[in-house]
């Protein structure tokens, strides 16, 4: 009976077909930062920017060798499976309806419709997911289609396992510690069989977005659970709900080998990668890096792949980026001041602002019959620490002013 390991290696073989294995780098930068000998598997440099083609090609790949009268594929997604599942379609010569919310940005539109070709339909229907979601398989089931699952499949599981064939071959022993992304769960679930199999010496590591900790809830109670709400920030990563399979691959991970990284501290590990490295990586792709520095003396000295998993970026997102980089750094606040509506009250406010303080942002509205006008203030600076000295000088002068820049509330309606 061919076991799991050689059901992955099977499919990396197959997989040169379409793309040779991506990249593992060594970090200079974070190896000397950590004290460690760090690697990265290169996911971002797929021919889709992400792993998402593998299990797309591998669960396409075996489903016509079994049904080679199948000629239709459907897929619901907004972003990466939905490249995987276009690319791998205009390679096998078949059809695919791809369905994405209404509201995917145009540019993972575009870069879908260009890696299918004529080889696949999209359909935008729904502002939310799930209703994305339902009406794919609804389609699916009238048009004769096979469904592919975008982690909740054990071809695309095996598909993912394919990252772990090629890091192993590549780094020529077995690592100390694999550290990888969870959104869904097929990455994860993939890796573990695998490693566990061909490399049991080496530990792992997850790490999930905070707003969308799904595997972290479902060990908690023991099976896989829907999250009331989630954060869509890490988009390649926040899923409301783990895959049935791929957590029964993943059931008896200890809690404390699940991270939770906060999705500001991640802008801030995107930024560092791209000025410091010049390494493109969107959120979910930057979860492993991110993490580093949460398992501290534990990786001194030992040999670290952390698996990049996704680099499929858009520009326009990076001002967002930078802002909640900012914001978690301490390098950026904002607050409400309760200004005098007098001549001078402005400039009394100017001279309490020490030399590396930068306004990045006032609103005021000036109110009839009213003594004072409230002012919301963004200000930037160098170094944490100034805001303590700006405060306490504000304080000395008697400005009222309340920090806002933690208010969720006050966040979504002005930040």
């Amino acid at each position: 009976m061919t076991g799991f390991s050689d059901k992955a290696l099977i499919a990396e073989r197959k997989m040169r077909e379409l793309f040779p294995p991506t990249p593992l780098q060594r970090n200079d930068h974070l190896s000397a930062r950590f004290g460690a000998d760090i690697w990265l598997k290169r996911e971002d440099l797929s021919p889709v920017r992400s792993y998402k083609i593998r299990g797309a090609f591998n669960a396409m790949r075996k489903v016509m060798a079994t049904k080679p009268e199948q000629k239709l594929f459907v897929c619901a997604s907004a972003g990466n499976h939905a490249q995987g599942v276009a690319f791998a379609a205009r390679h096998f010569g078949v059809q695919a309806v791809i369905f994405m919310p209404v509201t995917t940005p145009q540019q993972k539109i575009d870069k879908t419709r260009i890696f299918g070709e004529d080889s696949i339909e999209i359909r935008l229907i729904g502002d939310y997911f799930d209703d994305t979601l339902a009406a794919s398989q609804a389609f699916c089931e009238e048009a004769g289609g096979h469904f592919l699952a975008p982690f909740n499949d054990v071809d695309v599981i095996e598909g993912q396992a394919s990252v772990a064939v090629e890091m192993l071959d590549q780094l020529g022993k077995s690592p100390d510690l694999v550290i990888v992304p969870v959104g869904g769960g097929g990455l994860a679930a993939g890796l573990r069989r695998f490693l566990a199999e061909a490399a049991p010496g080496s530990a792992m590591r997850y790490v999930e977005p905070a707003g969308g900790a799904s595997l972290t809830a479902a060990l908690a109670v023991g099976h896989p659970v829907s999250l009331s709400k989630i954060d869509t920030f890490v988009d390649g990563a926040a899923v409301a709900r783990v895959g049935e399979l791929t957590f029964e691959a993943l059931a008896d991970i200890p809690m404390s080998h699940v991270l939770v990284a906060p999705e500001d501290r991640i802008c801030v590990t995107i930024l560092e990668m791209l000025n410091t490295e010049g390494i493109v990586l969107e959120p979910a792709g930057a979860l492993s890096v991110d993490v580093l520095g949460d398992l501290g003396a534990d990786i001194r000295g030992k040999t670290i792949i952390c698996v990049t998993s996704g680099g499929n970026f858009d520009f326009e997102r990076l001002p967002e980026v930078k802002e909640r980089a900012q914001r978690y750094s301490g390098l950026k606040k904002y607050f409400l001041l309760r200004l005098p509506q007098r001549p001078g009250a402005l400039r009394d406010f100017l001279e309490v602002l020490g030399p590396d303080d930068d306004i990045a942002r006032f609103e005021y509205l000036k109110k009839s019959a009213r003594n004072f006008g409230t002012v919301l203030i963004g200000i930037e600076t160098k170094a944490p620490e100034n805001f303590a000295r700006l405060f306490g000088r504000l304080d000395e002068k008697g400005f009222v002013y309340t920090d806002v820049t933690n208010d969720d509330v006050i966040g979504e309606f002005i930040l």
